[in-house]
């Protein structure tokens, strides 16, 4: 039997269902866990399957490199497409109290419970004031088919029902407990508050990047801090919906709310969640779930998966992909210092049973990088890309496009270049060199030398990072995965540091800034002070002697460093006066 949107989730272990819309068992939800799974199964099915089998050929399915940090503002808008927020409190609600404005629906169950005597006369007037309530905020011409539905708007079970007419609301709805902790539907028309302004200045003061008062640096900064920021919560700088449902969360969250959030953006076609666990210590668990698409070079992978039941389609093929993020906090002294988020772990949810399988990589698979990097470069990449974000280019045709598209490969995917394994990193950079060095496209490349340079100076802040990244972890003496004595360590910086010195007019400053850091946290480990440089030379072994003469060199060699950078830094801060003057 071809699987089709009908046939999702129903054999999920613990579920049965009464019709295509009406959940039969369980009874009820008690535990934010139980919700969170069943919302999983109604918004995969009903937000993401139902309009991808019913426009199959023009469906966008995403990327999987997509959901790669860090994320890209989208190039479109299907306005076609589901999209919605909602918030989900581990509680009952009190309204009053609560820190955001919704339209409070009545739970049957509460009115039972808080009037005393008969309470069937008071029923049908509940019923009523939400039906009216959820009429005010429908758009006229779904009134009548909304009415004939007769649906029971607060009972979870029946909330596969609400979705389509949910979909054509503004703004989000709420699940909350009632007074029995039973989840039932508590409210729509929610606006969650966004103080966007004042968080983004504290979160600025917090991690240094603004001074009081200093408009310059604050205009510097501004953007970078915003994206960390966004990032933290699995969102790009993006829409109002994106935007406060993240600020929202991070409030909660500051509360000590049990919640869930959740949006599904008409732009990313992903589902975004945002809830708090008991390892959250930080920041809320960040995951998102989408519709993705596979390559069909991935021959043995869609094998693999077609075997375990998993791909969703055959043509287009493509699974249902889960990813669970972890956030990091600011480092300064880390040279992948935007990255604010980067994935946990990754599942494949199976379309019937709704059971997750780890055992694929898919977003982080990086032959499937070599591939796209390699059809990029032939011109044979189909898809769009963002240049700068300003402009959006649709080909690979001509050279100038795949410089683009180059440019906006590389700045995507930088972190994973500087961290990824050397056989990778040696990979991307044959693919590169052969094109960017090749003599042929000389020529070429010179009538779009713009582009070129904007290229090439992202490649080699690339090459310059991984060095940075590989005496990182030199600092704490390990290389290549194994731990290696003193004596290796030392030498090996001393080497990395040395190519800085005499070719640093080529290099970053923020990058020069990073090695001296590291040299410094090296000839300050005490352990190595008191064990080899403090004792007098004749007391150590020809081993110890060996480590103290390359820590005098890492000495001079860091003085000639402190003092480049200097210079460069003063030569970079007259053109930023220059250029507010």
């Amino acid at each position: 039997m071809k699987f089709s949107w009908e046939h999702a989730f129903t054999l999920v272990n613990g579920y049965k269902w009464e019709d295509l819309y009406t959940l039969k068992r369980p009874s009820f939800f008690a535990s934010l866990k139980d919700i969170h799974t069943y919302l999983d199964i109604v918004h995969i099915k009903f937000c993401l399957l139902k309009p991808f089998f019913e426009n199959p050929e023009t469906y966008p399915l995403v990327n999987p490199q997509d959901l790669l940090p860090s994320f890209e503002p989208s190039l479109e808008e299907f306005n076609n497409l589901p999209g919605f927020s909602l918030v989900v409190f581990d509680r009952s609600l009190n309204y009053f109290n609560e820190v955001f404005q919704f339209d409070l629906l009545h739970c049957i169950e509460d009115a039972i419970t808080e009037i005393s005597g008969p309470a069937t006369p008071f029923e049908p007037a509940i019923v009523q004031h939400n039906l009216s309530l959820f009429l005010n905020r429908l758009p006229r011409k779904l009134h009548e088919s909304f009415k004939k539905e007769s649906i029971s708007i607060t009972n979870m079970l029946t909330y596969p029902k609400l979705i389509p007419y949910l979909l054509n609301m503004d703004r989000a709805h709420v699940i909350a407990k009632n007074t029995q902790g039973k989840f039932y539907f508590a409210g729509i028309y929610a606006s969650f508050p966004s103080d966007l302004d004042t968080e983004l200045k504290r979160f600025g003061l917090k991690i240094g990047k603004f001074h009081p008062g200093d408009n310059r640096l604050y205009e510097l900064n501004r953007i970078f801090v915003y994206q960390f920021l966004m990032e933290l919560y699995g969102f790009p700088i993006a829409s109002e919906r994106r935007t406060s449902s993240a600020l929202f969360s991070r409030k909660l969250f500051k509360m000590g709310e049990d919640f869930l959030i959740r949006v599904l953006g008409q732009s990313d076609r992903t589902i975004t969640t945002l809830y708090r666990t008991p390892k959250s210590r930080w920041y809320p668990q960040v995951e998102k779930v989408a519709l993705v698409s596979l390559s069909k070079k991935q021959k043995d992978k869609i094998n693999q998966l077609r075997g375990r039941g998993l791909l969703v389609s055959e043509e287009p093929p493509c699974v249902i992909l889960k990813v669970f993020y972890r956030q990091h906090k600011y480092d300064p002294n880390n040279v992948r210092t935007d990255r604010a988020l980067s994935v946990l772990k990754q599942e494949i949810i199976h379309p019937i049973t709704g059971e997750a399988n780890s055992e694929f990589n898919i977003i982080k698979d990086i032959s499937l990088m070599t591939y796209v990097l390699n059809d990029i470069v032939k011109g044979e990449y189909t898809g769009k890309v963002k240049y700068k974000k300003n402009e959006i280019v649709e080909n690979t045709d001509t050279h100038e496009n795949r410089l683009k598209f180059l440019y906006a490969w590389l700045h995507k995917h930088q972190r994973r270049i500087i961290g990824y394994s050397d056989e990778f990193y040696h990979n991307i950079t044959k693919v590169l060199d052969n094109y960017l060095l090749n003599s042929k496209n000389y020529e070429i490349f010179q009538k779009h030398l713009d582009v070129f340079q904007e290229v090439w100076k992202e490649y080699s802040y690339i090459q310059q990072a991984r060095k940075v990244r590989i005496l990182e972890e030199l600092s704490q003496r390990k290389y290549k995965g194994k731990k290696i004595g003193y004596l290796e360590a030392l030498s090996k910086i001393k080497e990395i540091a040395q190519e800085f010195k005499f070719d640093a007019v080529h290099y970053f400053e923020n990058l020069i800034k990073h090695v001296i850091h590291i040299c410094e946290n090296v000839l300050n480990d005490r352990y190595l002070v008191k064990k080899y440089i403090d004792k007098d030379e004749e007391l150590l072994t020809p081993y110890g002697k060996q480590i103290k003469k390359t820590y005098g060199q890492i000495v001079n060699i860091l003085d000639d460093l402190k003092k480049i950078y200097k210079i460069k830094k003063s030569s970079i801060n007259k053109n930023q006066v220059y250029a507010f003057s």
